[in-house]
């Protein structure tokens, strides 16, 4: 993060202008814009664990349907 400590008789202007320019050179707020609407992928784990839950799901789907309670 950047900090900037108000200078003796430093206007107030003067303070956020050199904030910014540090903000900017330090490219803090591009990495944090970037990474905004980012999701993380899953993990290997996490996919397994869905492939194994649809699965199961097709198979009680079908045997639903040889018994006639789903069309």
């Amino acid at each position: 993060m950047v900090e900037v400590r108000k200078r003796e008789n430093e206007s107030t202007g003067s303070l956020l202008r050199r904030f910014n320019k540090m903000l900017q050179q330090s490219g803090f707020l591009t990495r944090a814009r970037s990474g905004r609407y980012h999701a993380d992928l899953p993990s290997q784990y996490q996919k397994k664990k869905e492939a194994l839950r649809r699965l199961a799901w097709q198979k009680e789907n079908a045997k639903q349907r040889k018994l006639g309670k789903v069309q």
